[in-house]
C-alpha cells in the first residue's frame, strides 16, 4: 500500500484478510458518544433537505415535454427578446453582402454607374474616384458587416445556450430530486449505468437541439425571408419560381428524415446498455480480477460496444446520406435556378451584375436552407430523448407518510415494536414489494417481535432467514405488504421516514464508502470539529490507524474504500455511527471482518456508548451475540424461538445447535 494507504498501518492484531466482495451501504454509530457530539452545531445535510424542500424543482404531472421546455423558455423573455432581435441584426447585417460586388459588375466593369457609384462619390472627394475607390470601398463594407453578422450570430447562439443549460439544469435537479425517493425495489434493477445515460446522454441530445439547432435555425430562417425579400426586389417572377421549387426539396428531406428518426433512439439504447454494463465491470473489477474473469467480462461490454457500433453506424450512414441526398436536391435546384436566371438575363431585363448577384444569394442560401432540413434530426433525436427520461418517472416511489408525531424528540432513546410484518421482493415481471399480485416467496412471515426502550436484541438464524431483510424494513427501504412498525407506540405511518432514519443508525456488514477523504467518510457532510472526529475515531479503535497515516484525517481512502482493509471500513462506518448519536443502534455483522482481540477490544468501547440505547444486533459470532440482553431465532423469514443465551441452549432448538458448540 503506498504511503496514504491505511491496510498498512493497522496494528498485527487487527482484522482478518479482507474479503473481495463489493460494499454496500453506509452509517453507523458508536458508544461513548456524549463528549463528541456535534452540541449546537446544526446538520447541513438538515439544513441541505430543508433548502433543497424550499428550492426543489418541481416536475409536471404529465412528465417532461415540449410544453415544460417552451414554459421555462418563457421565464427568459427579456434574454430572448434580446437573443431575436441580435438574430435579426445579424441577419440585416448578412442580407447585403452578396449584393455588393455583383452590382460593382454592371455598376464599375461594365461602365454602367448606378446608384452605389453615384453613393460612393458623394461621400469622397471626386478626385479619389475611380474603380479602385469603388472595389476597396465595397470590400471594406463587406468585411465590416460580415464581422458584426459574425459576432452577433454568437451573441445570440450564447443567449440560447444559457437557456438551454437552465432547461437541463432543471432537469437534470428535479430528477435527482425524485431519485431519493423511488422505491428500493426499483433500485434492485435500475443499474447505475442506465442513470448516469439519461443524465448524460439524453439531457445532452436536448441540450444540443435548444442551445445549437434552435438558435441556429431561427437565424437561418430569417436569413431565408430576408434572401427571399431581396430576390423579390429584383426579380420578382424569379423569386417566386425559386421559392416555389425550395419546398419540393424541404419534402424529400422530410421524408427521408422520418425513416432515419427511429435510428438514434437505437443507437442511445445501445449507449444504455453499454454504459450499465461497463460500470458493472469496473465497480466489481477487484472480484473479477480476484477470479480471473476479466475475459469473459471485458468481452460481454466489447459485445455491447459491438451493438453500439451496429446502430451508430446505421444511424450515421443513413442520416448522412439522407442529409447528402437533400443537399444533392439542393444542388439540382441550385443548377435550375442558375439556368433560368442565365435565361433571365437573354429574355428579360436582369442585368449581369443581377444575375451573379442571384448566384450569390442561391449560395449564400445553402447553408440556412440545409440548417433548416438538418434541424428535424436533432429534433427526433431530443424528441427520443425526452421519451427516455421520461421513463425515470414512472418508477415507483416509497412511501410519503406525514411528520404527525416524534416519538424520538426529547428522548434518548426509544422502543421498537413489530407487528404483523409480512414482506416479499418484486418479481422480475414487474410486481412490486407491496403489490398482492406479487408471488414471490415471503421473506419476512408473520414477524412479531417488541425491544423495549434501552434493550439490546440480537437476531439470530441460518443466512437467509430475513434477519437483514427485517433491517431494510424498518428502515423504511422496503414496504411490507402488511404490517407495522412503531417506536415508543408511534407507527412509522406517523412519524415519516425520513425521521425514522435521522434517528435510527445503521452499520452494515459492507458499508459504502466514497473516494473522498477519512473526514468526509466519516461526517457525510456534516459540521464536526477535529477533535469529535478524533474522539469517535478512537472509540471505534480506528485512531492510531490514522494517525500512522501522512494525511491523517485528509487520507483519501480510494474507490469505494479500496484503501482500507474489511475490518477497517467497518471501524470507519462505527465511528461514523458514533457521530450521528442515533436514538436507535442496527448492527448488521459489523464486526464480521475483525478479529477476536480488535473485536472485544471495540465492543468494550461500543459498551459505554450502547448503554441505555435500544440496539438490534445481527450476527453469527457468539461474541456479538453475548452482547445482547435477548436473542430472537430467525428462521425461513419467521421468528422460532425467543429468550435469554442460556436458555435457549437447553431448548435445544436452532439456537443450540448454531451455538452450543461454541461454549467454553
Amino acid at each position: 500500500m503506498n504511503k496514504d494507504g491505511l491496510v498498512a498501518g493497522h496494528s498485527a492484531v487487527d482484522e482478518k484478510p479482507d474479503s473481495v466482495s463489493a460494499p454496500v451501504m453506509p452509517p453507523i454509530m458508536s458508544p461513548i458518544m456524549s463528549p463528541i457530539m456535534p452540541t449546537e452545531m446544526p446538520s447541513i445535510e438538515a439544513e441541505g433537505e430543508e433548502a433543497e424542500g424550499e428550492s426543489e424543482v418541481r416536475i409536471p404531472d404529465e412528465g417532461y415535454n415540449w410544453k415544460y421546455i417552451v414554459d421555462i423558455a418563457r421565464e427568459h423573455k427579456r434574454v430572448l427578446t434580446v437573443a431575436n432581435i441580435v438574430a435579426l441584426v445579424s441577419v440585416l447585417a448578412s442580407i447585403p453582402i452578396p449584393l455588393l460586388f455583383p452590382l460593382l459588375v454592371d455598376e464599375v466593369l461594365l461602365n454602367q454607374p448606378g446608384v452605389l457609384v453615384a453613393w460612393v462619390n458623394s461621400v469622397f472627394p471626386v478626385e479619389w474616384a475611380g474603380p479602385t475607390l469603388y472595389i476597396l470601398f465595397v470590400l471594406m463594407i463587406t468585411v465590416l458587416l460580415r464581422v458584426v453578422a459574425l459576432a452577433l450570430s454568437i451573441w445570440q447562439v450564447r443567449e440560447f445556450t444559457v437557456i438551454a443549460k437552465d432547461i437541463t439544469f432543471r432537469i437534470r435537479a428535479s430528477l435527482l430530486g425524485r431519485l431519493k425517493r423511488i422505491s428500493m425495489s426499483e433500485y434492485e434493477t435500475l443499474g447505475s449505468g442506465a442513470v448516469a445515460s439519461h443524465f448524460v446522454t439524453d439531457l445532452n441530445a436536448i441540450d444540443e437541439f435548444i442551445g445549437q439547432s434552435v438558435a441556429k435555425s431561427i437565424i437561418s430562417a430569417l436569413t431565408v425571408v430576408g434572401i427571399s425579400v431581396v430576390l423579390l426586389w429584383m426579380h420578382w417572377q424569379l423569386a417566386l419560381f425559386i421559392m416555389l421549387l425550395n419546398p419540393v426539396v424541404i419534402y424529400f428531406t422530410m421524408v427521408l428524415g422520418k425513416r432515419v428518426k427511429h435510428l438514434k433512439k437505437y443507437e442511445n439504447s445501445a449507449f444504455e446498455v453499454f454504459q450499465q454494463a461497463l460500470t458493472e465491470t469496473l465497480d466489481a473489477i477487484q472480484q473479477i480480477r480476484a477470479s480471473n474473469r476479466e475475459g469473459y467480462y471485458l468481452r460481454d461490454v466489447i459485445g455491447k460496444a459491438q451493438k453500439i457500433k451496429t446502430h451508430s453506424a446505421e444511424f450515421s450512414w443513413k442520416s448522412d446520406a439522407a442529409t447528402r441526398f437533400s443537399f444533392g436536391v439542393f444542388l439540382l435546384g441550385f443548377d435550375v435556378f442558375r439556368a433560368v436566371t442565365m435565361l433571365m438575363v437573354v429574355f428579360s431585363d436582369l442585368s449581369v451584375g443581377q444575375m451573379m448577384a442571384v448566384f450569390g444569394y442561391l449560395w449564400f442560401m445553402m447553408g440556412p436552407v440545409q440548417e433548416l432540413l438538418n434541424i428535424q434530426y436533432s429534433f427526433y433525436a431530443a424528441k427520443a430523448a425526452l421519451s427516455r427520461i421520461n421513463r425515470l418517472l414512472v418508477l415507483k416511489l416509497e412511501p410519503q407518510y406525514p411528520h404527525t408525531h416524534n416519538p424520538f424528540v426529547g428522548k434518548k432513546t426509544v422502543g421498537l415494536r413489530v407487528e404483523g410484518l409480512h414482506f416479499r421482493y418484486a418479481t422480475e415481471n414487474g410486481g412490486s414489494d407491496n403489490d398482492n399480485v406479487n408471488d414471490s416467496p415471503l421473506v419476512l412471515n408473520n414477524v412479531n417481535l417488541e425491544v423495549r426502550a434501552g434493550e439490546k436484541v440480537a437476531l439470530v438464524g441460518a443466512s437467509g432467514g430475513g434477519k437483514s431483510t427485517l433491517v431494510q424494513v424498518v428502515l423504511g427501504m422496503y414496504a411490507p405488504q402488511s404490517g407495522m412498525l412503531y417506536f415508543d407506540d408511534v407507527s412509522v405511518s406517523e412519524i415519516g421516514l425520513d425521521v425514522v432514519r435521522e434517528n435510527v443508525a445503521t452499520v452494515l456488514q459492507h458499508p459504502a464508502m466514497f473516494n473522498d477523504t477519512i473526514r468526509m467518510n466519516l461526517s457525510l457532510g456534516q459540521r464536526f470539529s477535529d477533535e469529535q472526529l478524533w474522539q469517535a475515531l478512537e472509540v471505534a479503535q480506528l485512531r492510531d490507524v490514522v494517525e500512522s497515516t501522512p494525511a491523517k484525517l485528509d487520507t483519501i481512502v480510494g474507490k469505494q474504500g479500496i484503501r482500507l482493509s474489511g475490518g477497517q471500513r467497518q471501524r470507519l462506518a462505527i465511528a461514523r455511527m458514533v457521530l450521528s448519536d442515533p436514538k436507535v443502534v442496527i448492527l448488521d455483522e459489523a464486526t464480521s471482518a475483525l478479529d477476536s482481540e480488535t473485536e472485544a477490544k471495540l465492543h468494550q468501547a461500543l459498551r459505554v456508548f450502547l448503554e441505555e440505547r435500544t440496539t438490534l444486533i445481527i450476527a453469527h459470532r457468539l461474541s456479538a451475540v453475548k452482547q445482547a440482553d435477548r436473542v430472537y431465532v430467525f428462521d425461513d423469514g419467521q421468528i422460532i424461538e425467543e429468550g435469554h443465551h442460556e436458555e435457549l441452549l437447553q431448548n435445544d432448538g436452532l439456537y443450540a445447535r448454531l451455538y452450543g458448540q461454541l461454549q467454553h
